[in-house]
């Protein structure tokens, strides 16, 4: 399978999994998978096919050249909602950094954000003293405070990111 044809893929399971949450009101379960393909392709990664467990991609380039990242996605259909969660953190893994792919409700990525391995360890940490949730689990509000954005969206010069190969994506890096 060519990078194009799974490019299309990707465009027909963000169409049929708003479609399906538009009309059942529940998430077709498929963001991880989306949100893995939107991270290696933003942030030039190779998604590896057998997983050692703790991270999902290596970085081919830059800053991220040789990292190992795992990568995260929420799909956000409520901005005003709030006590969102992170999924499960692989702390007892070998990784180094965590790349958490923000979509919209069409399932389309707006945000990147990227926190090194000591610092999400650090937060879970705290977390885990005040009881305030199990080891492993960190809130959307907080790993955004701890984290940097490394990617946003540009309204402005972008093409519609639901229109397979005709994406542009910008770069805080």
């Amino acid at each position: 399978m060519t990078v194009y044809e799974t490019d299309k893929l990707v465009v027909e399971a963000r169409k049929l999994a708003a479609n399906y949450r538009r009309a059942t009101g529940k998430p077709l379960g498929i963001s991880s998978e989306i949100a893995e393909f939107d991270a290696a392709r933003i942030m030039d990664l190779e998604l590896l096919k057998d997983r050692p467990g703790g991270y999902d991609a290596v970085g081919k380039s830059g800053d991220h050249k040789d990292k190992r990242i795992q990568i995260k996605g929420r799909a956000i259909f409520d901005a005003e909602k709030g006590g969102q969660r992170v999924g499960h953190l692989k702390t007892d893994k070998d990784w180094d950094s965590i790349l958490l792919v923000i979509m919209n409700e069409n399932y389309e990525p707006v945000e990147i954000y990227e926190c090194d391995r000591e610092v999400v360890e650090n937060a879970l940490d705290e977390q885990k003293n005040s009881n305030r949730s199990k080891r492993g689990a960190i809130s959307l509000a907080k790993f955004k405070i701890i984290s940097t954005l490394v990617w946003s969206y540009d309204e402005d010069s972008a093409d519609d990111i639901s229109s397979a190969g005709d994406s542009e994506f910008s770069s805080d890096e």
